[in-house]
């Protein structure tokens, strides 16, 4: 499974030919001027929750792509509203078969609003069942006890975990959160993009270390095989 890193909580997999897109926000990201989002092709992408630091390049590269939208009901509907007709609704507790394997949808705490205001619906995580691997992505969320149900859907090759802190969970409630995922390799994201996410990297890879974790922060642009 090939993970591609595009900034903050932005990255692309690629399971069975298809390729996922996750939160994209690439062109307001002045960390990821490397990145060429017109180079980016997509059949999926899932979104989290509304807010602009995870959909603001969304409708421009749906529109490009075709790609199909997937999300909250409320983001699905937003989306629709603006000219995209490919999108796939789901809840909290709904999990769905699609082309590339099963995903299942769980809670995270934490806000969500669209660009316009509107109500954005309750964010989301995902975790992914594939032939080719399973993964978790959180989203923006705080520690949350209902994590401990993740294994109980999958066991997990990894997890994408928020790590910057003040919005998010920062480095040590990601460290329980891995455990309570019982995953030992994480992918850090939503850090360093603004002032109040900034974090001592080597500190925060040396910390997971410490207990017992294997903490993976992708260069912007860096693709990895998992």
């Amino acid at each position: 499974m090939k993970f591609t890193y595009y900034g903050h909580s932005s990255f692309g997999i690629e399971i069975k030919g298809k390729k996922i897109v996750f939160d994209p926000f690439i062109t307001h990201n002045e960390l990821a001027k490397t990145v060429d989002i017109n180079k980016i092709e997509a059949d999926y992408i899932f979104c989290s929750h509304g807010h602009d630091d995870h959909v603001a390049d969304l409708v421009v590269l749906a529109k490009r792509t075709n790609a199909t939208i997937v999300g909250a009901y409320e983001l699905t509907s937003w989306a629709g509203r603006q000219g995209l007709e490919r999108v796939h609704p789901m809840n909290t507790g709904g999990k769905w078969q699609f082309d590339f394997g099963t995903v299942k949808c769980v809670v995270a705490h934490h806000s969500s609003g669209m660009p316009d205001g509107s109500y954005g619906g309750n964010p989301m995580g995902f975790v992914f069942t594939t032939d080719e691997g399973n993964f978790y992505f959180a989203g923006d969320t705080a520690l949350t006890l209902d994590m401990q149900l993740i294994p109980k859907f999958a066991k997990l090759d990894f997890a994408v975990l928020p790590i910057g802190d003040n919005f998010t969970m920062g480095a040590d409630d990601a460290i329980v959160a891995a455990g309570f995922v019982e995953c030992k390799r994480i992918i850090g994201v939503h850090y360093d993009t603004f002032g109040y996410i900034k974090i001592d990297k080597e500190k925060t890879q040396q910390q997971f270390a410490a207990a017992g974790l294997e903490l993976l922060l992708p260069a912007i642009g860096s693709s990895i095989d998992l």
